[in-house]
């Protein structure tokens, strides 16, 4: 028994594209020989499965984590933009200084960058995309 991965792209009309997690980490790594000239100059939905498997077979899903990929106009990841993302992440994790600020003083900037992150880098998938995502990782074809 093993941990998997699978990626899926979803287009504006929600079909699924899956993409191998070596891809998207050539992509992540600004690769400068890994494009997707489909995307290019777009904010494109991803949605990354981690999944239990046996041999090939899926046995079931751990987690969905569901974000924006900002593609620049060659079809590479937008650097800047994926950075912004990466450092917003960062201030989300609360103060490890809590005697910074007076006792009656309550320090919530990692709540309000948790709403920027979420508003700007996050998205929130239909129910129909959900069920695709979930066939498409059981069934291993394509749903759309």
């Amino acid at each position: 028994m093993g941990t998997g991965i699978r990626v899926f792209l979803v287009d504006h009309n929600d079909s699924l594209q899956r993409i191998s997690m070596a891809r998207l980490d050539r992509l992540l790594h600004f690769d400068r020989r890994e494009s997707l000239h489909l995307y290019a100059g777009k904010r494109v939905r991803c949605a990354m499965v981690v999944v239990e498997v046996e041999g090939r077979q899926v046995l079931v899903i751990r987690n969905i984590d569901y974000f924006l990929l900002p593609f620049d106009a060659k079809g590479r990841i937008n650097r800047k933009e994926w950075e912004k993302g990466v450092r917003l992440g960062m201030e989300l994790l609360p103060s490890l200084h809590d005697d910074q600020y007076p006792q009656q003083v309550i320090d919530a900037q990692h709540r309000f960058a948790k709403r920027r992150y979420e508003h700007e880098f996050k998205w929130n998938p239909s129910r129909k995309v959900k069920d695709a995502i979930v066939d498409f990782v059981f069934s291993g074809s394509h749903v759309f």
